[in-house]
């Protein structure tokens, strides 16, 4: 497993460099991934917007800065993504408003489709779900814990309907796009504080 992480970690960009990257695709008509397809292309044009929105909107509260500042642990996030999906669009820039508050926190993204052997190590319900945080102490190298793909409360609201209804509708698509707006990144924030536990 640290072998895995070590060659992936060869192959990070940093959060700048992935906003910058989601905009030279949307300029070039692509996409991350192996497939480029029209939908996908068009999913990481709504996505560069929404990350754009929410670099500017998500707000830390006094209360969460104090408790991120607490954090003492050298520690990598690790995170697997892809331009096209529509989750980490909301959730990564909360990730990322969160680990610029810790110096002793280093969020390095890799590529999921890239990243095959790593992504297979952090299956959600047996799927490669992403966004997927893997947090890694840097001292040992060993994995600390992980979160994702979506915050605890989206997560419940998707299981709970995926058990009445079998499969996610684009209705209920519609529904957690609306969740996230109103949650504004303050559910993911509280998951990653409790991933810090402080």
């Amino acid at each position: 497993m640290q072998d895995i992480i070590k060659d992936s970690l060869k192959k990070h960009i940093s959060y700048s460099e992935y906003t910058e990257l989601m905009t030279q695709l949307v300029a070039d008509e692509s996409t991350t991934g192996a497939d480029k397809t029209e939908a996908l292309i068009n999913y990481t044009k709504l996505n560069e917007r929404r990350m754009k929105r929410w670099d500017k909107t998500i707000k830390l509260s006094e209360d969460a800065k104090t408790k991120i500042a607490q954090y003492k642990k050298p520690t990598t996030w690790l995170v697997l993504t892809e331009s096209w999906c529509g989750d980490a669009a909301h959730v990564i820039p909360a990730i990322n408003k969160v680990a610029n508050e810790n110096e002793n926190i280093n969020l390095k993204l890799v590529f999921r489709d890239e990243n095959d052997a790593l992504m297979n190590q952090f299956l959600t319900n047996g799927g490669k779900s992403i966004p997927k945080l893997v947090m890694i102490d840097d001292e040992t190298g060993n994995v600390v814990n992980t979160f994702g793909p979506r915050p605890s409360e989206a997560t419940k609201l998707v299981s709970d309907y995926k058990e009445t209804h079998g499969v996610l509708t684009p209705e209920f698509k519609e529904d957690l796009q609306r969740w996230y707006n109103k949650d504004k990144g303050q559910n993911a924030i509280a998951d990653l504080l409790q991933l810090l536990d402080v």
